[in-house]
């Protein structure tokens, strides 16, 4: 374990070596994602359009997406070091490439959950925000959502190894996707014609939109969580299986 946490404080440090300005970007981005999309939601819900949420949760919905946005959709580093030559570098180490990966990631959580998410949760209520979950329901959710998040994120880092040079066309594919198909962006319960279902039970369901859902009240924890809990077994072993696979056809530098 000690391994892992070293891992993870590197990780940690190399996010704020530059000190607390070299965040003020990501702080300003966050922000910038955050205001557009609380007004456009106090002007929807304002009118007469009923997209089956009530203004405090479509607001509390977004603003907890922003402050948790990095572990409702789990990035790691796997497809940037396949692309640039560092994934190989991994296995010198006396360590499982997963946990690696795993550690570098949740370190480098930290930096914004402590500078940003922790001061922005406690000014949340003066906004008309609700930063108490509807359940406690919504913390096994949450890690049911960051643990599929790592399974996905392996299996495109597979997808990035197989395109060899076309990293970057993975990576527009993938934020395609998930932006559309994991609720994070739009509720499922704003969604018209009865979609809300079939993105529910869609793996993608699972990530951020399940949890933020069960947060604001929305939904039926024991149905979200058998969705997850299902997604993670399935996807688990083809994220393993296809990850090992893909070692050998590996590329460095063109070596």
């Amino acid at each position: 374990m000690r391994k892992y946490i070293t891992t993870a404080l590197t990780a940690l440090k190399g996010q704020t070596n530059g000190g607390l300005l070299y965040m003020l970007p990501r702080i300003v981005v966050s922000l910038m994602y955050l205001l557009p999309l609380m007004f456009l939601w106090r002007v929807i819900a304002g009118g007469d359009t009923d997209v089956g949420m009530t203004l405090t949760q479509l607001l509390t919905y977004t603003y907890i997406n922003a402050l948790l946005g990095e572990m409702l959709v789990v990035r790691t580093m796997a497809s940037n070091c396949s692309y640039e030559g560092e994934l190989i570098n991994l296995y010198a180490r006396p360590m499982p490439v997963f946990g690696q990966l795993v550690a570098q990631t949740v370190g480098g959580w930290v930096p914004m959950f402590v500078v940003f998410s922790l001061p922005m949760l406690v000014v949340g209520p003066l906004f008309g925000i609700s930063v108490i979950p509807a359940t406690l329901w919504f913390f096994p959710s949450l890690l049911l959502c960051i643990s599929l998040g790592f399974a996905l994120d392996f299996i495109f880092a597979c997808v990035t190894i197989r395109l060899r040079g076309m990293a970057w066309l993975g990576h527009s594919i993938r934020m395609a996707i998930v932006s559309l198909f994991s609720g994070t962006v739009i509720p499922f319960r704003a969604l018209p014609f009865g979609l809300t279902r079939f993105f529910e039970l869609q793996p993608f369901g699972s990530l951020g939109g399940a949890p933020l859902s069960i947060f604001v009240g929305v939904a039926e924890p024991s149905g979200i969580i058998a969705v997850q809990v299902f997604w993670n077994i399935v996807l688990w072993p083809v994220a393993i299986m296809w990850f090992a696979k893909s070692k050998e056809v590996q590329v460095s530098y063109g070596g």
